[in-house]
């Protein structure tokens, strides 16, 4: 679920039910805090059922759920239980995300991202050389609940666990593995110049030789003491 212990306990009695104002379902769960990262996706695109084709299987009162994004009354609501209610609530969110990782890929959803990515709402890249790069979320799986979102840095070609603990409890699924890349293949400007610069560890000025230098050192010496053994028996037994 989108809901999340580490938020404080003023935020989650905000959860705990839509409020009673001309504000939608899909705005309200976008406003929430730790859903900074989702944008809100127009009815009509959740309405057209090829956008959803293929969702039913994945997500659990799939119909309840549709409704529950769609804010269709439902005449069967007093039959259910509390425990039911969490359950096609927790069911909505799911759905909401996986329907997400679609929009997002999309022209219009593409654009929205954009202009999140321009205010560094998805944060900015924490390596010192990326000098503060502003940030993309990626799911390390297109399978819902094999992971929670990451961010990626195109200038260092990497990815993080995102600024705010909120925001790393959003599943992975719910953006994709493809998204940073579409987005990048249509705003090519965003790329940003490949980081060069490496950190080079030092002692009182002097650079320090990694493990895989050392190991390389180490190689070559021993095929050189190798190479002069065997000329050594070739000699001997010439």
């Amino acid at each position: 679920r989108i809901y999340r212990d580490e938020l404080d306990k003023e935020d989650n009695l905000a959860r705990g039910k839509k409020p009673l104002s001309e504000t939608t379902w899909i705005s309200w769960l976008c406003s929430l805090r730790g859903n900074e990262f989702f944008v809100e996706i127009p009815e009509e695109y959740i309405t057209d059922e090829f956008n959803i084709f293929g969702l039913s299987s994945q997500v659990p009162y799939y119909d309840y759920a549709l409704e529950t994004l769609l804010e269709v009354p439902r005449e069967t609501a007093s039959d259910l239980t509390p425990e039911q209610q969490d359950m096609i609530e927790s069911a909505a969110e799911m759905l909401y995300g996986l329907i997400h990782a679609r929009y997002i890929l999309t022209p219009q959803g593409l654009n929205a991202m954009r202009d999140k990515f321009c205010t560094a709402t998805f944060g900015r890249c924490p390596r010192v050389y990326c000098a503060g790069f502003p940030l993309l979320p990626v799911g390390e799986s297109d399978i819902h609940g094999t992971g929670s979102v990451k961010v990626y840095c195109c200038r260092c070609d990497d990815i993080y666990f995102p600024e705010f603990v909120g925001h790393g409890c959003l599943d992975g699924a719910y953006f994709g593995t493809s998204f940073p890349h579409v987005f990048l293949e249509n705003f090519p400007e965003y790329h940003g110049s490949k980081a060069s610069k490496i950190y080079t560890p030092k002692i009182f000025g002097f650079k320090l030789f990694s493990s895989k230098k050392l190991k390389s050192i180490e190689n070559t010496k021993e095929n050189h003491e190798n190479s002069n053994k065997g000329n050594n028996n070739n000699n001997n037994n010439s």
